[in-house]
């Protein structure tokens, strides 16, 4: 619903009062700096955390889905294949736990399969299992990680594949956005909603890109730029985007525009796309919808939501799933608002311990009926990524409260718990696989970082992007090279495979030109394959069209290392062994035309965030 006019002027009266000072209703006290040591501490702390959730899960979940920590059970929550096991793999890796990491690999490759009758969430089942199962494969596969499996027989790509097939049902539409749930083993029921939102369709290209690097088979890359094309095509004059959309007829059922809820990671994947693809359509885009977000969307320090049409504010709203933004902002470049939204939010953290899913902005206080706080990693991987930039100890601080509020507010006999209530820290007993995959990894980053990083993502061979669900997903040459026929390694390949031409994308700027098509009766029972006609009219700029055979371990990913003599202890031979890599950081800025901000790490920066603490 739109504001009547004196209301909006109050509402804009009071965003002006909380962007002056963002702190007046909050009392806040300093926190001492954190030094090396405690640093140090905190990150042994977290590791801590880590496995008291993971073992708690293993004891007494596994292979269910998820662990009920109050009660020490465990529920199947998403599709019934251990998505908490899953989801935790490559955080295993990053701490340097080999022994885990590899007897769970090859549980998963004997045990899993996704041949069940069991009718899943697209955009779930593909940022948690098909991104953890693909990065646990990149790292098991991979000797210039140390964490190389000898005996791994690419039996997580196998499975990954075999499950992407079995979502590209979904995609089967007018539009070229899928819908939201696809059943397993039949496909697309037939009363399945039309219905799904911006962050459901528009989510899915890193999980499918990858893949198709890694099969050489473009259709998974093809849908997923497809369902984005579809989404932006049908954007506002405004460049906005609602929150949820038909996919038969392409008509916006929620016009709401904002950052969070239903729309965050769209954003989010238009820039990652591009900073691992290299494909500069989806940099386009994400300049375009990032301007726009910017111009209606942001009263500074808070973003609010908007009707996409008009940018009138239907909601004075910080939600939780607002708080990746200033993470988003620093792989943008746009370092000075970040930091000043982070601090705005981590106010409302420092008030309650948690945030709430939601904060009304009109009433400083808990929005009704969205009180909880389901140990969501979003504001603190917002941190990790400003201190990585700025390196401004008070980032620290930030964290260490965090650890503080997770330890004494959320910790459960057998993990950490759901709070229900943010302002009585009431406890659920429920824990979501991404507090293993994204949450406690955030912070272990955070304080590895300071103390000396050791690991993957800080020294690892390569470049990282980090999916939405925190999964590791490494820049190597045939994963990023856009258009790539081995030219980089000085051989060539003859690609005749792929189709290299351009072509106009099929999607129907106008949502009428999309209902000649009817609805389907049935279940879809469709599986797409490279040459299915389906998309022969989908722009294949971002294609990769082929890989040369014969390549050496060192071509493929683009360095050298020794491989070890000693195969019979190949894990402790990895470790002590110094390999020739080339040299790699793993956080990638994107120049922010006219912007000042070509330095985060700055007197002002500093002086700003001081003065406002």
């Amino acid at each position: 619903m739109e504001v009547p006019k004196r209301c909006f002027e109050i509402l804009l009266l009071l965003l002006l009062l909380v962007s002056a000072n963002p702190n007046a209703f909050i009392h806040r006290a300093l926190a001492e700096g954190v030094t090396p040591e405690e640093a140090k501490q905190l990150r042994d702390e977290v590791r801590g955390m880590f496995y008291h959730a993971f073992n708690g899960y293993m004891e007494h979940a596994f292979p269910l889905d998820e662990l009920r920590p109050l009660s020490c059970g465990g529920e199947d929550t998403l599709g019934g294949y251990a998505l908490t096991l899953i989801d935790s793999l490559d955080m295993l890796a990053l701490l340097g736990d080999w022994e885990h990491f590899a007897s769970s690999v090859e549980w998963i490759g004997k045990n899993l399969q996704f041949d069940i009758n069991k009718t899943v969430s697209v955009f779930e089942t593909t940022i948690r299992v098909l991104g953890g199962l693909l990065s646990a494969h990149l790292i098991a596969s991979d000797y210039a990680t140390g964490m190389k499996i000898q005996s791994y027989d690419n039996q997580l790509l196998n499975l990954a594949e075999d499950l992407a097939r079995r979502l590209l049902p979904a995609f089967d539409t007018p539009t070229g956005i899928p819908f939201g749930s696809v059943n397993l083993l039949h496909g697309v029921d037939e009363h399945e909603s039309k219905i799904t939102s911006t962050a459901g369709g528009g989510t899915l290209t890193l999980e499918f890109g990858v893949l198709s690097r890694l099969t050489n088979d473009p259709i998974f890359e093809q849908v997923t730029k497809n369902a984005v094309r579809g989404l932006w095509a049908r954007r506002s004059k405004l460049n906005l985007v609602g929150a949820h959309i038909n996919v038969f007829t392409g008509e916006w059922t929620q016009k709401d525009a904002g950052i969070g809820t239903s729309i965050d990671s769209f954003y989010e994947y238009l820039l990652k796309a591009y900073l691992l693809f290299g494909d500069e359509e989806y940099l386009f885009i994400f300049q375009e919808a990032y301007a726009a977000a910017m111009h209606y969307l942001y009263n500074d320090p808070w973003y609010v939501e908007v009707n996409m049409d008009s940018a009138a504010i239907v909601w004075p709203l910080f939600n939780s799933l607002q708080a990746f933004w200033p993470g988003l902002q620093v792989l943008a470049g746009d370092i000075d608002p970040a930091i000043r939204t982070h601090k705005a939010f981590f106010s409302v953290w420092k008030r309650y311990g948690f945030t709430p899913e939601g904060f009304n902005l009109a009433t400083l206080s808990v929005q009704q009926g969205q009180k909880s706080y389901p140990l969501r990693p979003e504001l603190i991987e917002s941190t990790y990524w400003l201190y990585k930039a700025t390196r401004d100890p008070r980032y620290l601080d930030v964290g260490r409260d965090m650890v503080a509020s997770l330890q004494y507010g959320a910790r459960c006999p057998c993990g950490y718990c759901h709070i229900s209530d943010v302002e009585f820290h009431k406890q659920e007993d429920h824990m979501e696989s991404f507090f293993l995959a994204e949450t406690v990894k955030y912070l272990w980053l955070l304080f590895d970082l300071a103390v000396g990083p050791d690991n993957l993502v800080e020294n690892g061979p390569y470049k990282y992007i980090f999916s939405t669900e925190g999964h590791l997903l490494p820049a190597t040459p045939q994963i990023s090279l856009l258009r790539e026929h081995c030219s980089y390694i000085g051989a060539f390949c003859k690609s005749s495979d792929y189709n290299q031409e351009s072509h106009t994308s099929d999607i129907a700027t106008d949502p009428h030109e999309a209902n000649g098509s009817g609805s389907n009766e049935g279940q879809v029972h469709s599986r797409f394959s490279s040459s299915s006609t389906f998309f022969e009219s989908t722009l294949t700029s971002g294609m990769v069209k082929g890989f040369c055979p014969g390549l050496s371990h060192g071509q493929k990913f683009g360095i050298t290392y020794l491989e070890p003599v000693d195969t019979t202890n190949q894990y402790e031979s990895a470790n002590k062994r110094e390999p020739n890599i080339l040299q790699s950081h793993s956080m990638a800025v994107v120049p922010n035309q006219g912007s000042d901000y070509s330095h985060s790490n700055n007197d002002n920066d500093h002086d700003n965030l001081q003065e406002n603490q």
